[in-house]
């Protein structure tokens, strides 16, 4: 038995969002062969099972970059950000009048004039081609399952909400980099992106190489029989923790120095492409 970590997207997703029929194929080939299929996001709890549901894929999933560990409808493992943390993460953020999203175990809570701050960020880059890229990052924020649209964060009583990431999204990398250097002067959080625009802020003690070992402790398989497949800088303390890593041909060459091998672009279905000819041979 091998457990096996995919993460989403750049990954198992393609560019539209969608999992090819190909990589789906190959996933149930590897459950049928009694091996754990784990899915590895920093996407939330609804977007992940909503995700996984329209692809008819059932298996255990990690989601806010290892926040939360999910299986058979119940929540395994979860780390929550601590109200005066929470605060603390916000206020920094608001000095910097930043894009964010706070993840909760109800939803994403989002704010109603967010895509504004977005848009007037993207408009002040240069390149044509950086702000068509930009529109379609914003469309995939915004096309997430399980929003939760406020017109302020006050209004929700984070105290129920069991809140356990909070997303940064910014096109003003200068902005977005003086918030990285005040959230590191913080000793209670982890920090960990999926792109250049991005800041995943979380418990200190949530990564996706901690909650892999987790699951593979609770199916009982040693972690020199676990695989982690993943292309971006949150995929590496999977790659750290698991027996061996598997990076995508569009991974961030950090992510490929520490892989073991590297198999096809996520467009390409290189998932199917992993596990057929690295883990399932």
């Amino acid at each position: 038995m091998k457990l096996i970590a995919i993460d989403l997207d750049g990954t198992l997703l393609s560019d539209d969002g969608t999992i090819s029929l190909e990589n789906r194929n190959a996933i149930y080939e590897a459950q049928k062969n009694n091996n754990i299929i784990v899915i590895s996001s920093g996407r939330s709890l609804h977007d992940t099972r909503q995700i996984l549901k329209q692809a008819d894929i059932e298996c255990p999933f990690i989601t806010g970059n290892g926040a939360m560990t999910y299986h058979s409808g119940d929540i395994l493992q979860q780390f929550i950000i601590p109200l005066e943390v929470l605060k603390k993460i916000r206020n920094a953020i608001k000095k910097h009048n930043l894009y964010y999203e706070i993840y909760t175990n109800q939803g994403v809570y989002i704010m109603e004039e967010g895509k504004d701050l977005l848009y007037q960020e993207i408009q002040e880059l240069d390149q044509e081609t950086d702000k068509k890229s930009a529109f379609n990052k914003v469309d995939i924020q915004y096309s997430q399952h399980g929003l939760i649209y406020v017109s302020d964060f006050h209004a929700a009583e984070f105290s129920t909400l069991n809140p356990y990431k909070v997303f940064v999204l910014s096109f003003n990398h200068e902005k977005l980099q003086e918030l990285r250097r005040d959230m590191t002067k913080m000793k209670d959080i982890s920090l960990t992106t999926s792109g250049r625009e991005k800041l995943e802020i979380a418990h200190e003690q949530a990564s996706k190489g901690n909650a892999l070992k987790f699951i593979a402790d609770y199916f009982n398989v040693p972690l020199a029989d676990t695989f982690a497949i993943g292309d971006n800088l949150n995929d590496i303390s999977m790659f750290e923790i698991a027996g061996r890593g598997i990076a995508m041909e569009n991974a961030e060459e950090e992510v490929k120095e520490r892989a073991a091998f590297i198999t096809k672009d996520h467009n390409d279905s290189g998932v199917a492409y992993a596990l057929r000819n690295y883990i399932l041979t």
